[in-house]
């Protein structure tokens, strides 16, 4: 994603108005790193459009207004999930909406505070509810969280040894007791 973001600044395009005009096929190979490329390139085309053409390009009055009804205008639009929302709502317009994805879920369920099943709004709410409504905070926190399943809390493969939250985490104490359960053969 990230380096969708860098190519669209470098290209000029990253504003409403740039979006809504550039040829789709040319806003697909700026995109091509987030994935979906085209069905993304349709979707914030479309919303560029409707930003440009209904909101006079203005994203901070779109996202404006209470918190929860700016939400729910965005996730009014066509293609647009919570994810999405809560990323234009923190990222792009600096409102305090946590951000969940994939990674938040993978790594609060490996330390045992989620059991996995929890939906979108109940996970994002946790995070609400218990910390300072604070845009800077959530992004800051949203990084580590991308950075540490990254680096240690992997989907298939797990650095337990590494991680800053292996005496906090139920799977890193279930690695060691496991390796503390094999016989000397095993180890090896």
């Amino acid at each position: 994603m990230e380096r969708a973001i860098e190519n669209l600044k470098e290209a000029n395009v990253i504003n409403p108005q740039k979006l809504a005009r550039i040829p789709v096929h040319r806003l697909e190979e700026l995109i091509r790193p987030a994935g979906f490329f085209r069905q993304k390139a349709l979707r914030l085309q479309s919303l560029a459009k409707h930003l440009a053409n209904d909101w006079q390009s203005d994203l901070a009055n779109f996202c404006g207004g209470p918190l929860e009804v700016a939400r729910t205008r965005l996730l009014g639009h066509a293609g647009i999930g919570p994810e999405t929302a809560d990323s234009i709502l923190l990222y792009a317009a600096n409102r305090p909406s946590f951000v969940v994805d994939a990674y938040t879920i993978r790594i609060f369920k490996r330390i045992g505070l989620l059991h996995g099943k929890e939906k979108y709004d109940e996970v994002r709410r946790l995070f609400m509810q218990n910390l300072p409504e604070d845009p800077q905070l959530f992004n800051e926190y949203h990084a580590q969280i991308v950075s540490l399943a990254k680096t240690c809390c992997r989907k298939n493969r797990t650095f337990c040894t590494k991680c800053p939250l292996n005496r906090l985490c139920r799977q890193a104490r279930n690695a060691c007791v496991d390796i503390m359960m094999k016989t000397p053969d095993e180890t090896l």
